[in-house]
C-alpha cells in the first residue's frame, strides 16, 4: 500500500461577480468546493472574504422565503429612502469618486454583517452543516465585484 505524505497547500484565488438587483444573495458554496478540489486540499482552512464594503459573506440556509425575510430585515433596519450623513456630499470631504452614488444605507446594512467567512476544510470539502450554504451578500447593486479566497491546508501527493 502506498503512504500519502502530506504537502502543505497555501492558495490565492479570486471570484469574480456581476451583481443584478440592488440586494442580492449568491451562492457561493460551489464554486467554493471547486476551488478546494482544485487546490487538492484535504484538511485545513477556506477563508472567503468581500474586497467591497457595501458587500458582505454570510453562513445560512439556501431558503428562497429566508431570503426573502432577510432582505425585508434589512430594508426595515436601513431603508434605502431615509437620509444619511455619508450620502450629503455637500459636508462629506473623504473617500469620494466623481460617480459617488447614495448608498448609506449599504454601507450600516453591510456594517451589521461579515466581511468574511473562515471555514474548515475536512476530507477535501468544506465542513459545512446539513442546510449551510456560503453567500456573498450584494447590499448596493448592480455592480461588478470582486471576492478573494485563500486556502491553507494539508494536501496529498
Amino acid at each position: 500500500m502506498e503512504m500519502l505524505t502530506p504537502t502543505s497547500t497555501f492558495r490565492h484565488a479570486s471570484i469574480h461577480i456581476t451583481t443584478r438587483q440592488q440586494t442580492e444573495f449568491i451562492d457561493l458554496t460551489d464554486r467554493l468546493e471547486r476551488l478546494v478540489a482544485d487546490a487538492g486540499v484535504r484538511f485545513g482552512i477556506l477563508n472567503v472574504q468581500t474586497l467591497h464594503t457595501t458587500t458582505a459573506v454570510v453562513v445560512n440556509e439556501h431558503e428562497p422565503l429566508l431570503l426573502t425575510d432577510f432582505k425585508a430585515l434589512l430594508e426595515a433596519i436601513a431603508p434605502d429612502n431615509n437620509r444619511y450623513h455619508h450620502d450629503d456630499t455637500a459636508v462629506r470631504t473623504v473617500n469620494l469618486t466623481d460617480a459617488e452614488r447614495s448608498n448609506g444605507h449599504a454601507h450600516c446594512r453591510a456594517m451589521l454583517l461579515p466581511s468574511s467567512a473562515c471555514l474548515n476544510v475536512r476530507h477535501g470539502r468544506l465542513l459545512l452543516g446539513q442546510w449551510q450554504h456560503v453567500f456573498f451578500v450584494e447590499l448596493d447593486g448592480p455592480r461588478e465585484r470582486n471576492i478573494s479566497v485563500v486556502m491553507v491546508g494539508e494536501g496529498g501527493q
